[in-house]
């Protein structure tokens, strides 16, 4: 079973880097044909962050608890800023208090620049910073789909979603705020 999810994930990270882009698009596009995609994102954004915190969680946990892969200090980091989100956004979503998106896009952004960093660091980049973690688990490439795809390009992609949903709520409750 952890074989047959560890050849899949991949290819659902692949996937959402294709909705991930429709995202973006619709955004750009809100004026015209993506206004109904923003609506349904910003009138959904707590639910649909609390599924991609939720994600984020359970697949950091999955490679490093049951597949065994060791966590660097830089994902160590990451885990400190993104875990306790999932709390958060259960709670807003649960109270529906929008407002938890001004309190955790900080988070989400220090998080964005390390996932950035390691990302790039695992794509071949020259790291500046010394891994401290037993056996140089920091330069160990676990996991490398489609020529970039890496745990740290999977946390990105959540962090990067995260961030959009972000602004599209913001989006949302304007239009919200200037029809009432």
């Amino acid at each position: 079973m952890k074989e047959i999810i560890i050849s899949i994930l991949p290819y659902l990270v692949l996937i959402s880097h294709v909705i991930l882009a429709f995202l973006f698009v619709a955004v750009i596009f809100r004026r015209s044909w993506g206004g109904v995609v923003v609506n349904f994102v910003g009138r959904s954004s707590l639910a649909l962050s609390v599924l991609v915190t939720l994600g984020l969680v359970l697949g950091s946990l999955f490679y490093s608890e049951v597949v065994g892969y060791e966590a660097c200090v830089l994902c160590w980091w990451q885990r400190v800023l993104l875990y306790p989100q999932l709390l958060l956004f259960i709670v807003a979503w649960w109270k529906k208090d929008a407002g938890i998106f001004v309190y955790t896009v900080g988070l989400t952004a220090i998080a964005s620049v390390i996932a950035l960093y390691q990302s790039y660091a695992n794509w071949g980049g020259a790291s500046l910073l010394p891994c401290t973690a037993e056996g140089g688990a920091c330069s160990k490439v676990y996991v490398m789909e489609f020529g970039y795809i890496t745990i740290p390009a999977m946390a990105l992609t959540a962090i990067l979603y995260l961030l959009l949903i972000t602004w599209i709520n913001r989006i949302y409750r304007k239009n919200e705020n200037s029809n009432a």
